[in-house]
Protein backbone atom coordinates (compact mmCIF):
# COMPACT_ATOMS: atom_id res chain seq x y z
CA UNK A 1 0.00 0.00 0.00
CA UNK A 2 1.42 3.36 -1.00
CA UNK A 3 -1.86 5.74 -1.01
CA UNK A 4 -4.55 4.99 1.81
CA UNK A 5 -7.91 7.16 2.43
CA UNK A 6 -9.95 6.18 5.87
CA UNK A 7 -13.12 8.36 6.09
CA UNK A 8 -12.30 11.01 4.92
CA UNK A 9 -13.85 13.73 4.50
CA UNK A 10 -12.91 17.70 3.09
CA UNK A 11 -15.18 20.68 3.73
CA UNK A 12 -14.67 24.39 2.29
CA UNK A 13 -16.12 27.14 3.77
CA UNK A 14 -18.71 28.82 1.84
CA UNK A 15 -18.46 32.97 2.09
CA UNK A 16 -21.52 34.97 2.54
CA UNK A 17 -21.34 38.07 0.32
CA UNK A 18 -21.40 41.97 3.18
CA UNK A 19 -25.00 43.05 2.79
CA UNK A 20 -25.94 46.27 4.36
CA UNK A 21 -23.30 48.53 3.64
CA UNK A 22 -19.19 48.59 4.79
CA UNK A 23 -20.05 50.80 7.59
CA UNK A 24 -22.73 48.96 9.09
CA UNK A 25 -20.77 45.56 9.04
CA UNK A 26 -18.14 47.57 11.01
CA UNK A 27 -19.90 48.54 13.59
CA UNK A 28 -20.89 45.03 14.09
CA UNK A 29 -17.88 43.40 13.08
CA UNK A 30 -18.90 40.18 14.79
CA UNK A 31 -21.50 39.72 13.38
CA UNK A 32 -20.27 40.09 10.02
CA UNK A 33 -17.63 37.41 10.75
CA UNK A 34 -19.92 35.16 11.77
CA UNK A 35 -21.90 35.88 8.53
CA UNK A 36 -19.20 35.91 6.13
CA UNK A 37 -17.95 32.14 7.45
CA UNK A 38 -21.95 31.04 7.74
CA UNK A 39 -22.06 27.95 5.68
CA UNK A 40 -19.74 24.88 4.54
CA UNK A 41 -19.24 22.70 0.89
CA UNK A 42 -18.33 19.23 1.25
CA UNK A 43 -15.88 18.46 -1.32
CA UNK A 44 -15.50 15.06 -0.09
CA UNK A 45 -18.08 12.54 2.50
CA UNK A 46 -16.16 10.18 4.55
CA UNK A 47 -14.31 8.13 1.34
CA UNK A 48 -12.11 5.40 1.67
CA UNK A 49 -9.85 2.96 -0.64
CA UNK A 50 -6.29 1.98 -1.14
CA UNK A 51 -3.96 2.14 -3.82
CA UNK A 52 -0.82 -0.08 -3.97
CA UNK A 53 2.44 -0.12 -5.31
CA UNK A 54 3.08 0.22 -9.02
CA UNK A 55 -0.93 0.46 -9.58
CA UNK A 56 -2.12 3.39 -12.07
CA UNK A 57 -5.62 4.22 -10.48
CA UNK A 58 -8.15 6.96 -12.42
CA UNK A 59 -10.88 8.56 -10.71
CA UNK A 60 -13.30 9.49 -12.69
CA UNK A 61 -16.63 12.01 -12.01
CA UNK A 62 -18.45 15.21 -12.82
CA UNK A 63 -17.12 18.37 -12.53
CA UNK A 64 -17.63 18.90 -8.47
CA UNK A 65 -17.59 15.11 -7.48
CA UNK A 66 -14.34 15.33 -5.65
CA UNK A 67 -11.63 14.16 -8.08
CA UNK A 68 -9.38 17.23 -7.59
CA UNK A 69 -9.51 17.14 -4.22
CA UNK A 70 -8.60 13.97 -4.06
CA UNK A 71 -5.20 14.19 -5.67
CA UNK A 72 -4.62 17.60 -3.64
CA UNK A 73 -5.18 15.58 -0.45
CA UNK A 74 -2.55 12.72 -2.11
CA UNK A 75 -0.40 15.69 -3.32
CA UNK A 76 0.18 17.40 0.23
CA UNK A 77 -1.91 20.57 -0.83
CA UNK A 78 -4.51 20.34 0.87
CA UNK A 79 -5.45 18.80 4.64
CA UNK A 80 -8.63 16.54 5.23
CA UNK A 81 -11.40 18.26 7.29
CA UNK A 82 -11.56 14.43 9.07
CA UNK A 83 -10.20 11.22 8.34
CA UNK A 84 -6.55 10.27 7.58
CA UNK A 85 -4.48 10.41 4.40
CA UNK A 86 -1.67 8.18 4.57
CA UNK A 87 1.33 8.61 1.69
CA UNK A 88 4.10 6.36 1.34
CA UNK A 89 6.87 7.64 -0.81
CA UNK A 90 8.02 10.99 -2.49
CA UNK A 91 4.89 12.61 -4.99
CA UNK A 92 5.14 14.38 -7.81
CA UNK A 93 2.28 15.95 -8.74
CA UNK A 94 1.60 17.22 -12.28
CA UNK A 95 -2.21 20.07 -11.07
CA UNK A 96 -1.30 23.13 -12.19
CA UNK A 97 1.55 23.19 -14.89
CA UNK A 98 3.81 25.90 -14.31
CA UNK A 99 2.79 26.88 -10.59
CA UNK A 100 5.67 28.58 -9.37
CA UNK A 101 7.54 29.82 -11.98
CA UNK A 102 8.05 34.15 -12.24
CA UNK A 103 7.00 35.56 -15.46
CA UNK A 104 10.39 37.53 -15.63
CA UNK A 105 12.92 34.51 -15.42
CA UNK A 106 14.32 32.75 -18.61
CA UNK A 107 12.60 29.27 -19.10
CA UNK A 108 16.20 28.16 -17.67
CA UNK A 109 16.22 30.07 -14.94
CA UNK A 110 12.37 28.89 -14.17
CA UNK A 111 13.74 25.16 -14.68
CA UNK A 112 16.33 26.11 -12.05
CA UNK A 113 13.63 27.26 -10.21
CA UNK A 114 11.07 25.00 -10.14
CA UNK A 115 13.11 21.88 -9.80
CA UNK A 116 14.17 23.49 -6.40
CA UNK A 117 10.91 24.20 -5.12
CA UNK A 118 9.57 20.09 -6.27
CA UNK A 119 13.03 18.68 -3.91
CA UNK A 120 16.04 18.34 -5.91
CA UNK A 121 18.86 19.75 -5.10
CA UNK A 122 20.56 22.78 -7.78
CA UNK A 123 23.57 20.45 -9.15
CA UNK A 124 20.80 17.86 -9.82
CA UNK A 125 18.64 20.23 -11.65
CA UNK A 126 21.66 21.07 -13.35
CA UNK A 127 22.72 17.54 -14.78
CA UNK A 128 18.80 16.98 -15.88
CA UNK A 129 18.28 20.48 -17.76
CA UNK A 130 19.30 19.18 -20.99
CA UNK A 131 17.10 16.33 -21.13
CA UNK A 132 14.22 18.56 -19.36
CA UNK A 133 14.91 21.08 -21.91
CA UNK A 134 14.98 18.51 -25.01
CA UNK A 135 11.25 16.80 -24.20
CA UNK A 136 9.81 20.40 -23.68
CA UNK A 137 11.31 21.37 -27.49
CA UNK A 138 11.51 24.68 -26.47
CA UNK A 139 15.40 25.25 -27.15
CA UNK A 140 15.11 28.48 -29.12
CA UNK A 141 13.02 30.20 -26.19
CA UNK A 142 14.89 28.91 -23.07
CA UNK A 143 16.65 32.17 -22.81
CA UNK A 144 13.72 34.42 -23.21
CA UNK A 145 11.77 35.95 -19.98
CA UNK A 146 8.82 33.53 -19.05
CA UNK A 147 6.10 36.22 -19.90
CA UNK A 148 6.95 35.89 -23.59
CA UNK A 149 5.89 32.41 -23.61
CA UNK A 150 2.08 31.02 -24.55
CA UNK A 151 0.27 29.45 -22.09
CA UNK A 152 0.76 26.39 -23.95
CA UNK A 153 4.56 26.73 -23.90
CA UNK A 154 4.48 27.72 -19.69
CA UNK A 155 2.45 23.81 -19.47
CA UNK A 156 4.43 21.91 -21.69
CA UNK A 157 7.75 23.38 -19.32
CA UNK A 158 6.00 22.45 -16.65
CA UNK A 159 5.19 19.15 -17.70
CA UNK A 160 8.51 18.79 -18.70
CA UNK A 161 10.30 19.35 -15.10
CA UNK A 162 7.78 17.10 -12.99
CA UNK A 163 8.12 14.28 -15.86
CA UNK A 164 11.76 14.60 -14.93
CA UNK A 165 11.72 14.17 -11.09
CA UNK A 166 12.41 10.60 -10.96
CA UNK A 167 8.93 10.26 -9.21
CA UNK A 168 7.70 7.35 -6.99
CA UNK A 169 3.80 8.32 -6.88
CA UNK A 170 2.68 10.28 -9.69
CA UNK A 171 -0.08 12.42 -9.47
CA UNK A 172 -2.23 13.75 -13.24
CA UNK A 173 -4.76 16.01 -12.75
CA UNK A 174 -6.52 16.81 -16.58
CA UNK A 175 -3.26 17.55 -18.50
CA UNK A 176 -2.36 15.04 -20.67
CA UNK A 177 -3.80 17.41 -23.44
CA UNK A 178 -0.44 19.61 -23.18
CA UNK A 179 0.20 21.47 -26.61
CA UNK A 180 0.16 20.23 -29.93
CA UNK A 181 -1.04 16.73 -30.98
CA UNK A 182 2.71 15.50 -31.59
CA UNK A 183 3.54 16.95 -27.67
CA UNK A 184 0.29 15.13 -26.22
CA UNK A 185 1.86 12.13 -27.78
CA UNK A 186 5.02 12.46 -25.91
CA UNK A 187 3.25 12.99 -23.11
CA UNK A 188 1.20 9.98 -23.28
CA UNK A 189 4.14 7.49 -23.92
CA UNK A 190 6.54 9.68 -20.83
CA UNK A 191 3.38 8.17 -18.76
CA UNK A 192 3.05 4.69 -20.44
CA UNK A 193 7.26 4.53 -19.59
CA UNK A 194 6.15 5.35 -16.04
CA UNK A 195 3.60 3.03 -15.75
CA UNK A 196 6.11 -0.10 -16.96
CA UNK A 197 8.96 1.11 -14.76
CA UNK A 198 6.60 0.21 -11.86
CA UNK A 199 6.02 4.22 -10.79
CA UNK A 200 2.28 4.76 -9.12
CA UNK A 201 -0.30 6.59 -11.26
CA UNK A 202 -3.00 8.45 -9.67
CA UNK A 203 -4.66 10.77 -12.33
CA UNK A 204 -8.02 12.06 -13.15
CA UNK A 205 -9.20 12.73 -17.30
CA UNK A 206 -12.97 13.50 -18.80
CA UNK A 207 -11.13 11.10 -21.38
CA UNK A 208 -12.79 7.66 -20.41
CA UNK A 209 -10.76 6.10 -23.27
CA UNK A 210 -7.42 7.77 -21.67
CA UNK A 211 -8.84 6.10 -18.22
CA UNK A 212 -9.27 2.80 -20.29
CA UNK A 213 -5.90 2.21 -21.68
CA UNK A 214 -4.00 3.32 -19.01
CA UNK A 215 -5.44 2.52 -16.02
CA UNK A 216 -5.90 -1.14 -13.90
CA UNK A 217 -8.14 -0.11 -11.80
CA UNK A 218 -10.86 3.05 -11.76
CA UNK A 219 -12.65 4.96 -9.04
CA UNK A 220 -15.89 6.75 -9.62
CA UNK A 221 -16.56 9.98 -7.47
CA UNK A 222 -20.28 11.49 -7.43
CA UNK A 223 -21.17 14.61 -4.92
CA UNK A 224 -17.52 13.73 -2.94
CA UNK A 225 -18.68 9.84 -2.51
CA UNK A 226 -17.50 6.45 -4.25
CA UNK A 227 -20.01 5.40 -6.65
CA UNK A 228 -18.08 2.47 -7.72
CA UNK A 229 -14.53 1.28 -7.98
CA UNK A 230 -12.72 -1.93 -9.49
CA UNK A 231 -11.50 -2.53 -13.02
CA UNK A 232 -11.93 0.22 -15.43
CA UNK A 233 -14.51 -2.15 -18.20
CA UNK A 234 -17.26 -2.35 -15.85
CA UNK A 235 -16.72 1.03 -13.57
CA UNK A 236 -16.23 2.88 -16.84
CA UNK A 237 -19.67 0.80 -18.09
CA UNK A 238 -21.66 2.40 -15.61
CA UNK A 239 -20.38 5.52 -15.36
CA UNK A 240 -20.77 6.28 -19.21
CA UNK A 241 -24.18 4.87 -19.00
CA UNK A 242 -25.16 6.87 -16.23
CA UNK A 243 -24.13 10.17 -18.08
CA UNK A 244 -25.80 9.02 -21.27
CA UNK A 245 -29.08 8.48 -18.79
CA UNK A 246 -28.49 12.41 -17.28
CA UNK A 247 -28.21 13.75 -20.86
CA UNK A 248 -31.34 12.08 -21.89
CA UNK A 249 -34.63 13.82 -21.36
CA UNK A 250 -35.66 11.49 -19.14
CA UNK A 251 -32.82 11.42 -17.06
CA UNK A 252 -32.67 15.60 -16.97
CA UNK A 253 -36.76 15.50 -15.52
CA UNK A 254 -36.14 12.67 -13.06
CA UNK A 255 -32.86 14.03 -11.93
CA UNK A 256 -31.83 11.02 -10.17
CA UNK A 257 -28.78 9.96 -12.74
CA UNK A 258 -25.40 11.46 -10.47
CA UNK A 259 -22.11 11.03 -12.47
Amino acid sequence: MVVRFENVSKWYPCYQPILGGLKTSLLHLPETLRSLKKGRMRALDGISFEIQRGETVGFVGLNGSGKSTTLALIADVLRPTSGRVEVRGHVSALLELGAGFHPELTGRENIILNGILLGLTRRRVLVKIDEIVAFSELESFLDQPLRTYSSGMIARLGFSVVVHLEPEILVIDEVLAVGDLHFQAKCREKISEFKRRGVTIVLVSHSTEEVRRLCDRVIWLSDGKVVAEGEPRGVLKLYEEAAALRRSPVGQSVGEAEV
